[in-house]
């Protein structure tokens, strides 16, 4: 059959196996290449996440304030905010389940958004649009929003506001980026190693579990990465 491709080991002695399905593995090379690459943040510049406690969105954040910027988090519930800015080092947070996400943006973003890192999509997007900066990026990561529809996909309303800001909205697959994960893996266990860098994992066990554990992704349930243990 010859050697299989596109495997890597992995070396449970230098790291705790669920970090390379978190940080070390597809979601933190997801954040890492789609804020660096993509977003392309310059420090004091203001970069807003949505998704911001889940698995990818928890990353980009700390990334982002690394690189010296303003990150404000869009997440759902007064216990992911608290997260956000308690243990990750967010500047902010908005809790778009509880307050006006444009009033909030307002407040905590008073000279617009520089770079927005999307995982949701739908009325969010439409909403962070309308507070886009002169030559500001949109990175389209997900849309979990809209992954369960049963009519077509609600596109951007707002996105004339592209037009208007000479700004850019860009779609980002990790794959792409695969002949380069080893330098980024790198680099983010320098981060995890030093304590610039958390990695959340949300450990759920048994595999009998795996309908409901998969459906608190849709939910919002989970902090940071859901990892399902078999054992």
């Amino acid at each position: 059959l010859g050697e299989p491709k596109g495997f890597y080991k992995v070396d449970p002695k230098r790291a705790p196996l669920p970090l390379y399905l978190s940080a070390l593995g597809m979601t933190g090379m997801t954040a890492y290449f789609g804020l660096l690459d993509v977003g392309a943040p310059k420090a004091g510049e203001t970069v807003v996440i949505s998704g911001a406690a889940g698995a990818v969105g928890s990353v980009v954040g700390q990334i982002a304030k690394l690189k010296g910027c303003r990150v404000v988090g869009i997440a759902g519930g007064a216990d992911k905010c608290k997260l956000l800015i308690d243990e990750l080092g967010f500047d902010a947070a908005i809790d778009y389940k509880n307050e006006d996400l444009h009033a909030g943006l307002k407040r905590e973003c008073p000279k617009g958004v520089d770079v927005y890192f999307d995982n949701v999509g739908g009325d969010i997007l439409d909403t962070v649009l309308t507070r886009l900066r002169f030559k500001a990026r949109v990175v389209i990561c997900g849309a979990i929003s809209q992954y369960n529809n049963k009519e077509a996909i609600k596109g951007p309303a707002n996105y004339m506001q592209l037009l208007i800001n000479s700004a850019r909205m860009e779609g980002m697959v990790v794959m792409t980026y695969a002949p380069r994960f080893a330098e980024a893996a790198q680099e983010m266990a320098g981060w995890l190693a030093s304590g610039q860098l958390k990695s959340k994992e949300d450990i759920v066990v048994g595999l009998k579990t795996f309908p409901e554990t998969l459906l608190k992704l849709f939910s919002g349930e989970n902090f940071g990465k859901l990892v399902l243990k078999v054992d």
